[in-house]
Order: structure tokens, then sequence, then C-alpha cells
């Protein structure tokens, strides 16, 4: 179920979207899919696939209707969407035109979302992401997230200032958490699930509540401080995380 705040921004996007590129199916996936949503805080990650390339016309129309829609919609400013071309689909390293960030890019599609699409997505408009998206093999998914965490994750816990931002914290545990349980045994799970994984990991006990406060509770402000302090504590704990993960054999999580 699409939750009622961001409804309407949904509606209006799968309208707009549709009449300026040829759609076949809009689906959601992360924490709307997965029904860890939080409106204001959570990103509203979505695929669009499409019957055929974009053009240079239709990229300056999305831009138009993206800026439309952050200027009218609240929450939209969080919306994201990646357009892939049906035909293009089972090329993992394929780039598609996506809006992120406030911009439209052109990046691929991470095997973790293209496992998680298929069985998990949630539908907006068209056929289910189950009857467009390959399912990436167990292979493919260990590959690309053992190397996301050495090549990504690992050279920026070298880079002490980054840490001192709540995002890098919050990205930084929670992504090691879900990469370990889905180099374990192959399940994706939801940030909520992550945090309690945390605390198996023995990761410090108040930077993962104060992740968890800032997601689900009141905004509190944050001391300068205790930002040092966390991000001593949070880089010490992923890079020895990662550290463990590659030293594994493959398979082993």
């Amino acid at each position: 179920m699409v939750p009622d705040q961001v409804e309407p921004l949904l509606e209006r996007f799968a309208g707009d979207a549709g009449r300026t590129v040829p759609l076949v199916a809009l689906s959601a996936h992360g924490s709307l899919a997965l029904g860890d949503y939080q409106a204001g805080r959570s990103d509203i990650d979505l695929v669009a696939v499409v019957a055929a390339p974009i053009s240079a016309a239709q990229r300056e129309q999305l831009q138009s209707v993206h800026a439309a829609l952050i200027r009218d919609e609240g929450l939209a400013d969080k919306l994201h969407c990646a357009y892939m071309v049906r035909a293009e689909l089972p090329d993992l390293a394929r780039s598609h035109v996506t809006w992120a960030h406030g911009q439209l890019l052109e990046r691929p599609v991470s095997p973790v979302t293209r496992r998680e699409l298929p069985l998990g997505g949630l539908p907006l408009a068209g056929p289910a992401p189950a009857e467009l998206v390959p399912l990436v093999t167990d292979e493919e998914l260990t590959d690309f997230i053992r190397g996301d965490l050495r090549d990504f994750w690992l050279p920026a816990t070298g880079r002490s200032r980054l840490w001192l931002r709540d995002i890098w914290v919050d990205l930084g545990l929670l992504t090691l958490a879900r990469a370990s349980v889905t180099l374990q045994d192959g399940r994706l799970i939801t940030k909520r699930e992550a945090l309690e994984v945390l605390a198996g990991l023995d990761a410090p006990a108040e930077v993962v509540h104060d992740i968890y406060r800032r997601r689900y509770e009141a905004h509190q402000p944050t001391s300068q401080a205790w930002r040092i302090r966390r991000a001593r504590l949070a880089r010490a704990f992923v890079r020895a995380g990662i550290e463990r993960i590659l030293q594994a054999p493959p398979g082993a999580g």
C-alpha cells in the first residue's frame, strides 16, 4: 500500500512521466516498497521501465517535470527515478537516465535494486516488476556488494571529515549491516531490521541509538562534540566490519 502522504505525489508523477516518455511500468523500491517509509526522511525510490531510449527533447521535458514537482509538491525533493529501457534490462552494466539529487544523470541500476524489484517492488503503474526485470544471480549480487564495500566504503572510512555528517554515519552502518545479512543468506532487509542486526555485530550502542532517534523519533540538535566522537566510532566500526567481510571467503558473509 502507498502511504497517504505520498499518494498524490506519485499519482501526479506517474501521469506527468507517462505523457513525457513511453512508460511501460512504474514501480517503487526501497523503504516505500518494504514498509519502512518515514515521510520527510526516507527517499522515494522509483524505477520506470520505458519502451524506447529517451531522446534529448524528452530529457529536457523530464527535467521540467521533476522541477515542477519539487516546486509544487511536498516530499518531491526526495523522489529519485531511474528510467530503464525495456530492451536493455538484462544488461547489468548499462547506465540509465536517472533523476537523483535534483539533477538528471546516467548511472547503472545496482544489482541490489534489481534483486529487490522482482521480489518486493511495489507496482504503481503497468506490469509488476517480476514480469519485466530479470532476477540477478546470487553470484552477481555477491560480487557487487563485496566490490561496493571494497572500492567505495572502505576508502571512505579514511576520509574523516565525511563522517561528521549524519548521512555518512547512517548509510555507513546500515549498509554494513544489510551487506552482512545479504552475503550470509541472500536476504534483503530494511533499515529498521538493519538497526537490529547492528546490535548483534557489536556496533557502538550510542551510535545505533543516534541513528534510530533521527530516523524514527523527533529531531533533536546534535552537538559538535558528539559529532566528532560519533564520527570516530562509526568509522572504526565500519572499517573493521568491512575488513572482516572481505577477509572471509565469498558466501561466508
